[in-house]
């Protein structure tokens, strides 16, 4: 075992006879084993003729200390270790060493001090502990590189999200005419053509917008990836510099994130095919029934896949993999802790979408009062043509929102990434090397209690 503080080999540990002076150098009471006789040079006058065996006594000071001097002073225990604690049967002699744990005596527990203490804490060179995480570090890291790297993140968040919103309030004024649409879908004497093309034209508004948020997410994920990655290690990143580390992986990433809501849909699709298919062949209320139990049974599927591919983004960004051995990674990572793994991107996705929540909705309230139909219009409008004044205030609530939910989301899921490397591939040893830890992985790794 070394011998290094925090450490002690088996029957290293200090005689009985010493006690610590107010100095805290150890002062002896007892002549030492190795002692022959009273006669030799420096030999304190009072000590007794009458020794114990040398067996059972260890030497009061180091081979070459000089004779008559005190011993020094014991080095520091190691950070996370017990106070001070009497010797005794297991301990370190009577006073014993202040802060040391240490094995126990003849018959007694060895190694990390029995009861007193515990590991020492895990290096940190960012914002994390390198050592497998709980739930409210992952968080409490996607939180801390917001706010120590405030800049860079804030500013690749407002920038996605400005650009992304002008978009979509450019699209919906100019292109978008919902008035048209939501008149056939509210005339009871529409024709199924006409109810038919009003479902169409909705579906695809609504498709292109989903389809240019889903742009922004994109380039904020890969942005963001980078810089949780930098603030991992300690190392701050600008924006250009992760600009210039995401690029490459760009196209991958869009093919990314259209192939895997592309494969939920069609997971969803195929469960409720039959249902359909029974409703128009034959029964409609049998149709119908089972299309919904097989459209719950799908989702379920869908979003155990999702889950288990939720972790390809990182892998895609960080190990610069293909697309498909992105989602291989993402599996074999999540394989064994899929409940984990579900429940902190929820946790993740309540707590983004709750704050988002609580900016856009006042937002809206005040667009809806500043334009012409007043609060009260806005909440008993049953549609029809969105104003320019509405759409700008409510897309100054939606930019701010996206602003602080996408950091989140985008830490939330490259902690989760690096935990799980951690946990299995003892990435921490790579991250400490980069980081410039010096000695680290020579002891036990700390462990997070309910992690």
């Amino acid at each position: 075992m070394n011998d290094t503080p925090g450490w002690a080999s088996p029957g290293s540990a200090p005689s009985d006879g010493q006690e610590p002076d107010t100095s805290g150098a150890a002062r002896p009471t007892e002549q030492p084993a190795d002692q022959g006789s009273t006669d030799q040079p420096g030999t304190p006058s009072k000590w007794s003729k009458e020794q114990p065996p040398p067996a059972h006594w260890s030497a009061p000071s180091p081979p070459d200390a000089v004779p008559g001097q005190a011993a020094p002073p014991p080095p520091p225990p190691g950070p996370g270790w017990g106070g001070q604690h009497p010797g005794g049967p297991g301990g370190y002699g009577g006073g014993g060493y202040p802060g040391w744990g240490g094995p126990g005596g003849p018959g007694g527990p060895s190694g990390w001090g029995g009861n007193w203490g515990g590991p020492p804490p895990a290096a940190k060179p960012g914002v994390i502990p390198l050592r497998p995480l709980g739930i409210g570090e992952i968080l409490d890291g996607a939180v801390s590189t917001m706010r120590t790297y405030w800049r860079t993140v804030l500013g690749i968040s407002l920038t996605v999200a400005v650009v992304t919103e002008i978009a979509i309030i450019l699209f919906q004024g100019f292109v978008l005419d919902d008035s048209s649409t939501t008149d056939t879908l509210n005339d009871s004497t529409a024709t199924a053509s006409e109810i038919g093309s009003a479902l169409g034209t909705t579906l695809l508004s609504s498709g292109a917008v989903l389809f240019i948020t889903l742009l922004g997410t994109i380039v904020a994920t890969a942005l963001l990836t980078t810089v949780t990655s930098r603030a991992v290690l300690g190392k701050p990143v600008t924006t250009a510099e992760a600009w210039r580390d995401a690029r490459p992986q760009l196209l991958k990433l869009v093919g990314l994130t259209v192939l895997l809501p592309l494969i939920a849909v069609v997971i969803v699709a195929v469960g409720t095919v039959p249902g359909v298919v029974v409703g128009l062949a034959a029964s409609g209320d049998a149709g119908i029934a089972l299309a919904v139990i097989g459209g719950l049974g799908a989702g379920v599927v869908a979003v155990w896949l999702m889950t288990r591919f939720s972790l390809a983004s990182p892998a895609l960004m960080l190990e610069k993999q293909s697309v498909f051995k992105s989602m291989s990674r993402s599996a074999k990572l999540v394989s064994g802790s899929w409940w984990r793994v579900f429940g902190i991107q929820l946790l993740a996705t309540i707590i983004a979408n709750i704050m988002a929540s609580i900016i856009v909705i006042p937002f809206a309230f005040l667009a809806g009062a500043l334009s012409g139909d007043g609060i009260t219009g806005f909440l008993d409008s049953e549609g029809g043509s969105l104003g320019w004044t509405f759409l700008i205030v409510s897309g100054i609530g939606s930019v701010i929102g996206s602003m602080l939910t996408f950091p989140i989301t985008a830490g939330v899921t490259v902690l989760l990434y690096i935990d799980q490397r951690i946990r299995r591939e003892a990435l921490d040893l790579d991250l400490a090397r980069a980081a410039g830890v010096q000695d680290y992985g020579t002891g036990a790794a700390g462990t997070t209690p309910g992690s």
